[in-house]
């Protein structure tokens, strides 16, 4: 592994602890999941996974299923962008769980080049479908 790869190695492991640790202000209890977006070696936006403003910061319902309306980290984190004077043009995506298929479909229309994350998520169907269009996929353990 070159210098330049195994420096790059170190960022993905750092940004990873960092949305570990932004993952904690999630109100889930079933799962709780971080996400920063990295652009130009700064972090343009944030987020986990939560209810919509607005909503009561309840994720599961009785039964303890995820409500249909929650939000994945890495929307949270797209949709803050889109609110912004930036954009996710080029930018790389740390998330502790692979997204699914729909936040796939998210990453992709915001321009995000590069996803890092360190949890498998239930299927790969979002991992492949990025793939298909050439985003890099990159699953980093973190302790």
């Amino acid at each position: 592994m070159s210098y330049e790869e195994e420096k790059q190695r170190q960022l993905d492991r750092r940004y990873l602890q960092m949305a570990r640790i932004w993952a904690e202000n999630s109100y889930c209890v079933r799962r709780k999941v971080g996400a920063l977006i990295v652009k130009d070696k700064m972090i343009i936006s944030d987020g986990y996974n939560g209810t919509p403003s607005g909503f009561e910061n309840v994720c599961e319902d009785a039964d303890g299923h995820t409500k249909s309306y929650v939000l994945h980290a890495e929307a949270n984190a797209i949709t803050k962008v889109a609110k912004s004077a930036n954009n996710c043009d080029g930018s790389t995506l740390y998330i502790t769980a692979a997204p699914c298929i729909e936040c796939a479909k998210l990453i992709i229309q915001a321009g995000i080049r590069r996803v890092v994350y360190s949890d498998e998520y239930r299927s790969e169907e979002g991992l492949d479908l990025m793939r298909r269009v050439g985003i890099e996929c990159v699953r980093e353990a973190v302790e």
